[in-house]
């Protein structure tokens, strides 16, 4: 067992395969891209309303459909029944995306430059929790606005959790959330940094069982 740990040791000690540095640089390409689109969507659509109302959120703002107007008449309708207004202001535990993307993006680089295996792993681990955690806070905080609503409000609804994938009835709203291209983009990025680690892992166990074949 001590052994193969020391084994192990030494090969994430080991400087990146030439072939895969190039590949991880251009994974900085979707990942500032999710600057680009929204991360995610959320539509409204009701008797009252039939063209639908909807919200991107995006990594640096909210913005509403109909040039912003839609922002304006979703928290009209949030006032009614005492929830927050939905704003960048309310979303600010989402002010730290931006920072974050920007330092992933240099890591990233310096890994595909200078990076052994073990940083590329350590840049994975970074990344898994980086998108577990926005994931996270982001259904924590829808929680937080359904369930913080003022008991003085005009309409009186019971606190709800909003939908986070896929619809949801709310009163007589029917409320669809999904994630947009920015996810989308994040996504290529996560899982091309987790396909390169993979990768190097799977050809440093091929290497050693042919070693230990031709010993």
């Amino acid at each position: 067992m001590k052994l193969a740990l020391e084994k192990f040791y030494a090969f994430v000690q080991q400087p990146m395969h030439l072939g895969a540095r190039l590949p991880l640089a251009l994974l900085v390409i979707p990942l500032l891209l999710t600057f680009t689109a929204p991360l995610w969507n959320i539509s409204m659509l009701a008797p009252q309303y039939p063209q639908g109302l909807t919200l991107d959120i995006y990594a640096h703002k909210v913005e509403g459909g109909r040039n912003g107007a839609d922002i304006q008449e979703i928290n009209t309708l949030n006032h009614y029944i005492g929830m927050a207004p939905i704003d960048r202001a309310a979303l600010s535990d989402l002010d730290w995306i931006p920072f974050a993307l920007g330092v992933l993006a240099i890591l990233t680089l310096r890994v595909a430059a200078v990076g052994s295996i073990r940083s590329l792993i350590d840049l994975t681990v970074i990344t898994a929790y980086f998108s577990a955690f926005s994931l996270f806070r982001f259904v924590y905080k829808l929680w937080v606005l359904g369930h913080n609503l003022d008991p003085k409000a005009p309409v009186r609804v019971a606190p709800f959790m909003p939908a986070v994938f896929g619809t949801k009835q709310i009163a007589n709203f029917t409320v669809t959330s999904l994630p947009r291209f920015g996810s989308v983009y994040m996504g290529i990025f996560a899982l091309g940094v987790v396909g390169l680690t993979v990768w190097h892992l799977w050809r440093g166990r091929r290497d050693a069982v042919r070693a230990m074949r031709g010993a």
